[in-house]
């Protein structure tokens, strides 16, 4: 049990769990649905901006480089990479789970529109 002057702090959120269309669905208090963030896809964003720092550091010449040293496929290192070309509001929705539900890795690695204004969020 920590001491009452500790640096331990508890809050409590309350928050609802209700079954939609058979999946689970996390609500905050005022009933809206609680953001959800794909971790696979926050995870490799945050993998394609340190594979893209690597190249501009020259840690890394080439993309066959990086995939030699992290032991994957170049093509898959090429298509995370172009996940840094997303728009700035784009990213920022995903990591805050904004993002529209439907969008997996698959998809946001697959075409998207270079003109940031084209992509949605």
């Amino acid at each position: 049990m920590p001491a009452p002057d500790s640096d331990v702090v508890t809050i409590k959120v309350p928050f609802a769990v209700r079954k939609r269309g058979g999946r689970k669905l996390v609500l905050a208090p005022d009933g809206a649905p609680m953001p959800h963030v794909d971790s696979t896809l926050v995870k490799a964003i945050a993998r394609a901006f340190r594979w893209q720092k690597m190249l501009e550091t020259g840690r890394y010449a080439t993309i066959k480089e990086i995939a030699r040293a992290e032991k994957i496929n170049s093509s898959y290192v090429s298509r995370v990479l172009r996940l840094t070309l997303l728009a700035p509001a784009t990213v920022e929705a995903i990591l805050d789970g904004r993002a529209t539900e439907r969008l997996t890795l698959a998809e946001a690695m697959g075409p998207f529109p270079l003109t940031w204004s084209e992509q949605g969020h």
